[in-house]
């Protein structure tokens, strides 16, 4: 109880409440309505699914919107100021609630089985939710979620400091920061230097402001976004990955657990580290992704299949023959495994990087290390200390 209260105390109005601040300064630049700007860009935009925010709105009598820091396709997302508790949030503003149709109580039910983990040693690599509720729009109501602010993925980050070596997934894990001043400074300019928006049809698209890094501010990664998070404890057989990181047994449909996700994490190590995907699952003759060119490349990189994974996969007829011949020979290259892949280190450091990926890697689920295994990891453990 004593440390769910010291967690809590941010959240609770500690003296005088903020002022709420002035954002009508007039000296914003405007876009031409002929010019297609930010969520409008998305396909099947519908302007009229987003709920119409405005900078400087104080919503439910308590937050009150600085400026936008991104967008999707299902919300628009804004740093705000929380009024009565002295602090900054984000706010996660969905399209309207007739559209959302059930993701959205998904992601909430995930959060609240989150908090009632809230003992779990790896709680606070897991962002929290603050609040949640309804926004009467226009033409019907919208959640909103409200967050710890972060400040960007780690996606983003490597796009904009790119290095040599340096969805789970790399836009899907997001920095904390250290102190507030990343924040003040985002809404000290836009009160000095407002956002350009295009005005149209009585509502207002900003352009989203990035948050300026200051060195020394970045804080841990936390895994954040649940919209299609789903029990690990149970067999699945929904495809549930970002094309790129789908798992054999993903692709194949056979059920599948807990194991994808160290499938993942080693996809997305190989992609922050050696600065390119493992596997693109590009066709040749198609032009862009196809189950059939990832599986070759699998088999390129990993080796024969084992008969143990196709006879328990739904779509192993659609691929391999009866005799297990893959089906799509002329896809296949000569084998290339990951120490011919990895070129950027040597010794001790490219063997012991390799037999990590290779923990993760592995047709066969169970034969995958676990999570706990793999904190354990000696490369992993050098990379954090």
């Amino acid at each position: 109880m004593l440390s769910w209260l010291l967690r809590s105390l941010p959240r609770f109005p500690l003296g005088r409440t903020w002022r709420p601040l002035n954002f009508s300064n007039p000296n914003f630049g405007r876009i031409s309505a002929n010019q297609i700007v930010e969520e409008e860009a998305l396909p099947d935009y519908i302007a009229s699914r987003y709920y119409p925010t405005r900078i400087g709105e104080i919503i439910k009598d308590r937050y009150q919107v600085v400026g936008k820091l991104g967008y999707g396709t299902t919300s628009t997302v804004w740093l705000a100021r929380d009024i009565n508790c002295r602090s900054y949030v984000t706010l996660k503003i969905f399209i309207k609630a007739a559209s959302m149709g059930k993701q959205l109580d998904d992601e909430l039910k995930m959060y609240q089985r989150i908090d009632r983990a809230s003992k779990h040693p790896g709680r606070n690599a897991i962002r929290s939710l603050l609040d949640s509720f309804h926004i009467d729009g226009p033409e019907d109501k919208h959640h909103c979620l409200v967050h710890p602010p972060l400040f960007e993925s780690v996606w983003e980050f490597l796009h904009r400091n790119p290095v040599q070596r340096l969805h789970i997934k790399a836009n899907n894990i997001m920095f904390e920061l250290a102190d507030n001043s990343v924040f003040t400074k985002f809404e000290e300019d836009e009160l000095q230097n407002p956002s350009p928006r295009k005005e149209l049809d009585g509502r207002s698209i900003y352009l989203s402001r990035e948050l300026e890094m200051i060195p020394g501010k970045l804080g841990a990664p936390v895994l954040c976004d649940f919209g299609s998070a789903m029990l690990g404890d149970v067999e699945h057989l929904e495809d549930v990955q970002p094309d790129i990181y789908r798992a054999p047994e993903v692709i194949l449909e056979a059920p599948w657990w807990y194991s994808i996700d160290i499938w993942n994490v080693g996809c997305m190590i190989w992609n922050i580290f050696e600065g390119g995907s493992l596997f693109t699952g590009h066709d040749p003759e198609f032009q862009t992704y196809r189950s059939r060119a990832h599986l070759a490349e699998m088999i390129n990189l990993l080796g024969p299949h084992p008969p143990s994974l196709l006879a328990r996969a739904k779509q192993s007829q659609k691929f391999f023959s009866d005799s297990g011949e893959f089906r799509e020979a002329g896809l296949l290259q000569d084998l290339t495994p990951l120490d011919q892949r990895e070129t950027t280190l040597e010794g001790e450091d490219k063997e012991s990087f390799l037999r990590m990926m290779r923990r993760k890697l592995q047709w066969e689920p169970e034969k995958r290390s676990s999570a706990q295994e793999l904190a354990e990891d000696e490369w992993i453990c050098r990379q954090i200390d």
